[in-house]
């Protein structure tokens, strides 16, 4: 999925969505009809043509029950929610991502949606995905897209280098992986770049695979951090991969996703991570007659398993029509729509009667490699780990970049992670 930046612009992009119709919820219009505001952050063009076509489609079908389209941006809308929560402007509908939802949930910005949802509904999306919309016991968003994370490869180097090519069923092991990107590995060009400019997602999430749960609750409900044997895999292997090996490219750590793509169509590199969205970036920047394949991540003791924190659809609390904000979601997210926002996105959607559409799975960019993974996506470890902004941007990053370069040691990024982090975390949890 992608990031959530917190910007220093996050209050005047907030004040510009209050002033341009992003508040004011009311009680209807003076004929009785209702206006519903929906937020989307769809930002592809595909993906916002989408969203506005349905949301005219609902409109025409429901003229009682009128939809507004407001645009919001990934880049700013946690304060930008923020904001309009704390001034009473907040949209009825909410489109965020899970890892986002946990503040407003406990602070009581979002309604708990389990006495309003359709049993259809419910019973359609898996329970590992109605997991990531859960804090406390009660529901605060509808999860309805997902991105695992990929290895997006160079086919005729593959193809040259005679390696066993993985597949869903027949995953390469994390050693295996690391051996296979030493053999992909020759005069100018490494076996792999890892994009690792907002590293702990990525760790985190991927480590699942190895048994890595790092927090861990008690029976108390309180959350600490523990660095088991699990949890040294992942950050083990790319540490090795750049640092002992040097078949993963050091100059990319610092990069993002599509940072990576003209070294990769160049032949600089001939795998790299990255979420299955940017198939998208691959397809239109590609030169002419460049040949790549999508395979599955490296697997370890729990399979393929890996984190993710789903895109999802929320209700404001002080929304006067809660009732209808849950309608529309439940149109917007009927099977055959939730297929359309997922192609619209380059993402897979989580709705088990979506998720089996023939169109999902066919070799053409990778969608089947993709449904192949879906049964093994999980809750991101941190999901609803209160202080967890904190300790990643001030303990986890600063150690996950220091150790990937090889500035410090695994002895100093356990320290770093468990010791400075439960001080992090003790704070949110007096």
């Amino acid at each position: 999925m992608r990031a959530l930046v917190r910007t220093a612009a996050a209050t005047a992009t907030a004040l510009a969505l209050l002033l341009t119709g992003c508040g004011g919820n009311d009680d209807g219009d003076a004929d009785g009809k209702v206006t519903l505001r929906f937020q989307s952050l769809a930002w592809q063009k595909e993906s916002v043509d989408i969203n506005k076509q349905l949301v005219k489609e609902w409109n025409a079908a429901h003229p009682d029950v009128r939809v507004e389209y407001v645009q919001g941006s990934w880049d700013s809308v946690h304060d930008q929610l923020l904001t309009s929560f704390e001034g009473g402007e907040a949209p009825d509908i909410i489109h965020d991502a899970s890892d986002d939802l946990a503040d407003f949930a406990y602070g009581g910005y979002l309604a708990d949606l389990r006495p309003l949802l359709p049993d259809a509904l419910t019973d359609g999306i898996p329970r590992n995905s109605w997991e990531t919309a859960t804090f406390d016991g009660g529901v605060y968003g509808v999860p309805f897209l997902q991105e695992p994370r990929v290895l997006i490869a160079n086919t005729k180097i593959l193809k040259e280098s005679g390696v066993r090519i993985p597949t869903a069923e027949k995953p390469w092991s994390w050693a295996e992986f690391r051996r296979v990107t030493e053999e992909l590995t020759g005069e100018g060009r490494y076996g792999v770049a890892w994009p690792l400019k907002e590293p702990v997602s990525v760790t985190l999430n991927l480590g699942l695979s190895a048994g890595g749960e790092l927090f861990h609750r008690g029976a108390d409900g309180k959350v600490t951090v523990a660095m088991g044997e699990g949890d040294q895999v992942v950050p083990g292997t790319i540490h090795d991969q750049v640092n002992t090996d040097h078949s993963a490219a050091r100059t990319a750590l610092g990069m993002g996703g599509g940072d990576t793509l003209p070294g990769f169509f160049g032949g600089k590199y001939a795998m790299v991570p990255l979420g299955f969205s940017y198939r998208q970036q691959v397809v239109e920047q590609a030169p002419k007659g460049f040949e790549w394949t999508v395979l599955p991540a490296p697997a370890g003791r729990d399979g393929l398993a890996q984190g993710v924190s789903p895109q999802t659809l929320s209700v404001a609390e002080d929304s006067p029509h809660k009732k209808e904000a849950v309608r529309f979601i439940d149109f917007l997210l009927k099977p055959a729509n939730m297929v359309r926002l997922a192609k619209g996105d380059w993402m897979l959607p989580t709705g088990t009667e979506a998720l089996a559409d023939p169109s999902l799975h066919t070799a053409d960019r990778g969608w089947a490699t993709g449904a192949a993974l879906a049964g093994s996506l999980r809750s991101a470890p941190a999901q609803s780990v209160r202080g967890y902004p904190e300790w990643k941007d001030k303990v986890a990053t600063p150690a996950f970049q220091e150790y990937y370069s090889g500035a410090i040691d695994a002895a100093e990024l356990r320290k770093r992670l468990v010791t400075d982090g439960n001080r992090v975390l003790a704070r949110y949890q007096r």
